[in-house]
């Protein structure tokens, strides 16, 4: 996997401006901050985030893929102004769960989630190598 840096262009905080990768492909549906028996999780912003990330990793772990995998991850989220609150915390959480892997990455400010009471749906893609 190489990581796409125009000469002179800032490095992004958080994620990559771009990822070149090739092997086998896995895609993982937007997951919400729901637990294994389907409730979203108390807790607010950061406590659904880890909860994606949670089940975004255990969707790519059925894949035999990890977060060193992953290269592209949109994101959906209900307020900008809580995700921006919770930034600090947010990173904490990124680095325990995906370690220093920033892939290319975008979020957007929606309206609402299909899900009642989720705030936060990160879609995913990870292409695993063929060496892996």
């Amino acid at each position: 996997m190489d990581i796409l840096q125009p000469p002179g262009w800032p490095r992004p905080r958080g994620y990559s401006n771009g990822v070149a990768a090739s092997g086998r492909l896995v895609f993982v549906a937007g997951q919400i901050g729901w637990d294994e028996s389907g409730e979203i999780v108390s807790g607010g912003f950061t406590a659904q985030f880890r909860q994606v990330l949670e089940n975004t990793l255990a969707v790519l772990a059925e894949a035999g893929a990890g977060p060193q995998h992953v290269t592209r991850m949109t994101g959906y989220i209900t307020s900008r102004n809580q995700y921006l609150k919770a930034a600090p915390e947010l990173a904490a959480v990124w680095r325990e769960l995906m370690g220093k892997h920033y892939p290319a990455m975008a979020f957007v400010e929606v309206s609402g989630l299909m899900e009642p009471g989720a705030v936060i749906e990160i879609e995913t893609t990870a292409v695993i190598p063929a060496s892996d």
